[in-house]
């Protein structure tokens, strides 16, 4: 196990516990919107995925099989969520689909970026942009858990 991995898995575990203290307790009790409006405004900055494929913030020689999927996947999961936004601050019908949708889409982005990461050994080539798999993306997987179980048992059709 590289070094990459288990700082991935250690952040989602401390953010993991730290939903399940703060946060899973509460959510039958809070509105929609108050849960999901924080969330959605979180993942609106996976634009920074782009890094991936910037000079200066990853090593130029990133294995571009990571790089373009993760920046570009990241990049759609960030328009997503800022087009869910204003349809959950109103309660609009169509909310709850826009959410699925962002909620599918990046989770399937997070989950093929960590497995092309490790196919390809990209840990090494990142240089700054490190943090991302390191730190973010954790707190990415456990609000898209999040997101699946508001989704699933608390989301009134």
């Amino acid at each position: 196990m590289n070094l990459l991995t288990l700082n991935l898995l250690f952040s989602t575990l401390v953010f993991g516990v730290a939903a399940k203290i703060y946060i899973m307790p509460k959510l039958p009790q809070m509105k929609i919107k108050t849960v999901m409006v924080p969330i959605l405004l979180l993942h609106s900055f996976r634009h920074l995925g782009l890094m991936f494929i910037m000079r200066g913030a990853a090593d130029p020689n990133i294995p571009m099989q990571f790089a373009y999927p993760a920046a570009f996947g990241d990049l759609l999961a960030a328009v997503l969520a800022l087009i869910a936004i204003p349809s959950v601050l109103k309660g609009s019908k169509a909310s709850r689909f826009f959410v699925w949708i962002f909620n599918i889409e990046g989770t399937v982005d997070l989950l093929m970026a960590i497995t092309l990461a490790t196919i390809f050994d990209a840990a090494e080539y990142m240089g700054p942009a490190y943090w991302i798999p390191a730190f973010w993306v954790p707190t990415l997987l456990v609000t898209h858990y999040i997101t699946f179980v508001v989704l699933r048992k608390h989301w009134r059709v």
